[in-house]
């Protein structure tokens, strides 16, 4: 698999077609925004159907109760806002009023990383998937790109259960093509190699496959694994690429405590003990900065992660 650079979609547009383009058919949907539906793509939506849509201003945790009560009335409500307010502002709602009962209420928190760029540390959500990956009965799914954000979100309405997705702020390059069936237990092998394991999801994921086409010229091979689901995670997946290469690289635009990074180290310390390098933030708040920017500050580029890798075999 490569990449094009020069094509990039919004994730978040997509995100918002796709949720109106099934509320013609599913009566059940039902969208919430608090206050950002310009900027989640929720007013695709809202647009299309104002009668299932619901803008509780600037109170995410009134939202996510109101969605709360709408599943508990058999509806499939969609609760979205930036990730820095959808998980952390509202943790107290989502455990108690929506993972304890297992509440059919997808969460969806969008802006998720350092990519929020120049609305700075505040606004940019490092702990997300650290804090929905800890509670009981939550599902956790970071899509990589248009494609796959679509398929997300058709599963989503069919899966019965609380569920957070997190989605960027920027345009994200296109890696899956029309035929892509996402499997939210399985995660998927995208090139195979011997020297290392690279697991990724979100928009690092294509900045990996960068990286290991220019490790290929210095003749080292990696092995992508696509995991958009980070709980439950596969285990199957993980051990067997292991085995292979026995040196496992995890790189996600998150911090490395408690995100993609250390749930495969979970996995691997129980099952299969190997070495694990993760990439990704380093215990400390973002800044203020241009995404690009900010992606190579963190070493979340193609060419900070080539190098890191190369680091390893020395």
């Amino acid at each position: 698999m490569s990449v094009n650079t020069k094509e990039r979609r919004s994730i978040r547009n997509v995100f918002g077609e796709t949720l109106a383009k099934l509320g013609e058919t599913n009566k059940d949907i039902v969208v919430l925004d608090a206050d950002l539906a310009c900027s989640t793509q929720t007013q695709i939506f809202g647009k299309k159907f104002p009668e299932r849509f619901f803008d509780t201003g600037i109170a995410e945790q009134d939202m996510v109760a109101t969605a709360a009560g709408l599943a508990a009335a058999g509806k499939i409500p969609f609760a979205a806002t930036f990730a820095i307010f959808a998980t952390g502002r509202t943790y107290d709602q989502i455990r108690n009023s929506v993972a304890y009962p297992k509440l059919n209420v997808k969460i969806v928190g969008t802006h998720g990383g350092v990519t929020v760029g120049e609305d700075g540390a505040s606004h940019q959500a490092l702990e997300d998937v650290a804090l929905m990956r800890s509670i009981p009965n939550m599902m956790v799914i970071v899509p990589s790109d248009c494609k796959e954000c679509e398929e997300v979100i058709k599963f989503a309405t069919e899966y019965k259960g609380p569920m957070y997705i997190r989605l960027a702020r920027t345009n994200l390059i296109d890696l899956f093509d029309e035929n892509y069936k996402f499997s939210p237990y399985t995660a998927s092998v995208l090139r195979e190699g011997k020297d290392f394991t690279v697991i990724s999801n979100g928009e690092t994921l294509a900045e990996v496959i960068m990286a290991a086409d220019i490790l290929k010229e210095k003749g080292i091979e990696l092995e992508i694994i696509s995991m958009p689901v980070i709980k439950p995670i596969d285990t199957n997946t993980i051990i067997k690429s292991a085995e292979k290469t026995g040196y496992v690289v995890t790189v996600e635009n998150h911090s490395v405590i408690n995100g993609l990074g250390s749930a495969v180290c979970e996995v691997l310390s129980e099952k299969l003990p190997t070495r694990v390098h993760r990439i990704g933030v380093h215990d400390e708040f973002g800044q203020s900065g241009k995404w690009a920017e900010l992606m190579a500050h963190y070493g979340l580029t193609a060419e900070k992660i080539a190098l890191q890798i190369e680091e390893l075999r020395k």
